[in-house]
Order: structure tokens, then C-alpha cells, then sequence
């Protein structure tokens, strides 16, 4: 397989299957990364576009001397956040009624007919724990999953998210412990 950094040169040179080369290689995890930060699978995948136009267009901007994945995975996270900032969450209450222009309606949620406890008892862990990972800030939530999701160094983290090496330590500390709480909260009886 060939190196980032000769593919990188390549793409610089125009030749087009060289770039088509290192997306592939990295379409998938930077999907899933983006995925994971934004919540949205169409979402994810718009994102995703524009962190392989963005790098398209960045190339000569990259430093050899650093890893590529890393100087990659930066790009997308801070197109994942930008993202998010611009996004803005309508809330809506299940227990109040809904009004629009010319009626009033309640929003009803089907029962499982499982009793709380069975419900409960069949929520699985890793879901439960995507919802706290969602529920993170997300320096946080980018820390976590570059490190557990990714499985990048401490740092190479800190590379991409152009922190301290201490910094992404205490974030990720902070971000499990926040998430150990969360389980706790969500899975009663599990230990954790």
C-alpha cells in the first residue's frame, strides 16, 4: 500500500486517482466520525462531502511532516463542530400540546406494551451509550471518539484538535466520567 505522503505529492501533481485513492481509503472512517459528531446520516454524508472538497483544496497546505490521518480527522472535526454550531435543535415537548397556525395537536408515542422495568431491562448498552456520547459537548464528544471509536494515541488527538497534550488528557477523563454518570443514570443495576 502506498504512503499518504506519495499520494498526497501525486494529487498535487493532478493526477486525479491518486486523491481518488486516499478518499477511499478514508471516506468510511471520516463518514463514521462525522456520523457519530453530527447525529444525521444524510447530515454525515454533506459533511463528509465537504471535508473531501475542503482537503481537495487544502492539499498544498499540508505539512509532510505530520501524520496525514491526523491532519485529516482535524479537518473534519472542525467541519463537524461548524456544523453543529450552525445548526440550531427545535425541542419538543411529548407532554404539551403542539399548536400551529390553525389547530392544536398532541404528539402520542406508541407503547411497547412492556411494562417500564421490561423496557428498560431491553435497552442495550451500546445504545444507551451513544446517546451519551450525543449528549456531550463536543470538544468532548470529539476527544472520546477519536480515542475510542478512531483509537488514535493521546497524541495524535492532540495534533487534531490543536490542544495540549494535558488538555485532551482531561478531556477525555472528564468525558468518561460524565459518561460513566450518564449509564449509571440510563442503565440502573449495571455496573459500570
Amino acid at each position: 500500500m502506498r504512503k499518504d505522503s506519495e499520494l498526497v505529492r501525486e494529487s498535487l501533481q493532478g493526477k486525479e486517482k491518486a486523491f481518488g485513492e486516499l478518499v477511499d481509503r478514508y471516506r468510511a472512517r471520516i463518514f463514521s466520525f462525522i456520523l457519530r459528531m453530527v447525529k444525521n446520516h444524510e447530515e454525515a454524508n454533506d459533511v463528509a462531502q465537504e471535508v473531501f472538497v475542503k482537503l481537495y483544496r487544502s492539499l498544498d497546505t499540508y505539512d509532510p511532516s505530520r501524520n496525514f490521518s491526523s491532519w485529516l480527522f482535524k479537518i473534519a472535526q472542525n467541519m463537524a463542530i461548524d456544523h453543529l454550531r450552525k445548526q440550531r435543535t427545535d425541542i419538543v415537548s411529548l407532554d404539551e400540546p403542539m399548536e400551529t397556525e390553525t389547530s392544536e395537536y398532541r404528539i402520542q408515542v406508541a407503547s411497547s406494551n412492556l411494562s417500564p422495568d421490561r423496557e428498560l431491562e431491553g435497552l442495550e448498552v451500546g445504545e444507551a451509550l451513544e446517546v451519551a456520547i450525543e449528549e456531550l459537548e463536543p470538544s468532548y464528544r470529539s476527544a472520546i471518539l477519536l480515542r475510542h471509536v478512531e483509537g488514535r494515541s493521546y497524541d495524535e488527538i492532540a495534533d487534531i484538535l490543536e490542544l495540549p497534550l494535558g488538555t485532551v488528557k482531561t478531556y477525555i477523563f472528564r468525558a468518561r466520567r460524565m459518561l460513566r454518570e450518564r449509564l449509571k443514570n440510563m442503565l440502573p443495576g449495571h455496573t459500570m
